[in-house]
């Protein structure tokens, strides 16, 4: 079983850079999932995007596969590690199914994650802390997003909380 680190926490917390400084321990083989679908009227998420790209090292991009798990298997070379940022874009590409099928879709891949012969680092994002949504879809978002964040910190091999740039040991 392969090392699953859970980096969670508010926007701008750290867990982008955290991640990377992670990862670079895994050699130069390291394989960057970005689960954002780019909307080519979005000019300001391109930007985003592009600052993201800058930030970090020129790894191979994979770019919102539909699963994870077997765009990473079908990989030559292989990742010798892998960063996917972030959950809860993961969890947007796939609103529209059932929460049935997002929750067991996110568990298929995370007991994958266990299995691949790789280290995995998942950024989530913790957007829980606000006061209940009166939008029934934003409710339905942060308890999904709450729920994935459980299970990915149930399965994770360590969980860390990032806060104002600090990283908070939680398992």
């Amino acid at each position: 079983m392969s090392d699953l680190i859970f980096l969670t926490g508010p926007v701008r917390s750290g867990k982008s850079r955290r991640a990377v400084d992670i990862a670079t321990r895994w050699g130069d083989d390291v394989v960057y999932v970005a689960t954002y679908r780019r909307d080519p009227d979005d000019a300001e998420m391109a930007e985003r995007v592009r600052r993201h790209q800058a930030e970090r090292p020129a790894w191979r991009t994979l770019e919102a596969p539909p699963t994870v798990s077997e765009a990473l298997a079908a990989l030559d070379p292989p990742p010798s590690g892998v960063v996917l940022d972030s959950l809860g874009l993961w969890l947007g590409d796939r609103f529209e199914g059932s929460d049935a099928a997002i929750l067991d879709g996110w568990s298929d891949e995370l007991a994958r994650f266990r299995a691949a012969p790789w280290p995995v680092v998942v950024i989530g994002d913790e957007i829980g802390w606000s006061p209940v949504p009166a939008d029934a879809a934003l409710r339905r978002f942060r308890d999904l997003a709450g729920f994935l964040g459980q299970r990915t910190a149930a399965a994770a091999t360590e969980a860390w909380l990032m806060v104002a740039g600090c990283p908070v040991r939680l398992k």
